[in-house]
């Protein structure tokens, strides 16, 4: 079964302020939450291409940061560093909280 749009929306924003709650505060940190910030969006769904072509759905939670953005996979319960290809986000193995994702660019 799959979740409501709204419902799912609500879930993932919950889980980005649960990550920025805890996010570092010293001088570095602060730096990525503003960046953070200026780039979050409201969740989109949005299809994501995994190792082998497999596809999956997830919601992005930043516009992209050049070729890069963040992307919330429910089924896994974490975060992705997507980067965009020419077929749309593309997992590339970096996961985690919101926070740690971003900041890996």
């Amino acid at each position: 079964m799959v979740p409501d749009t709204a419902i799912m929306r609500k879930r993932v924003r919950a889980a980005v302020e649960a990550d920025l709650s805890n996010a570092p505060l010293d001088a570095v940190g602060r730096a990525t939450l503003r960046d953070f910030a200026a780039l979050r969006q409201e969740p989109e769904v949005v299809e994501v291409q995994f190792s082998g072509g497999v596809m999956g759905q997830g919601w992005a939670v930043t516009r992209p940061n050049g070729p890069y953005l963040v992307v919330y996979l429910p089924q896994a319960g974490c975060f992705s560093l997507c980067v965009e290809g020419p077929f749309g986000p593309l997992d590339i193995g970096v996961h985690g909280n919101a926070i740690g994702c971003f900041g890996s660019v």
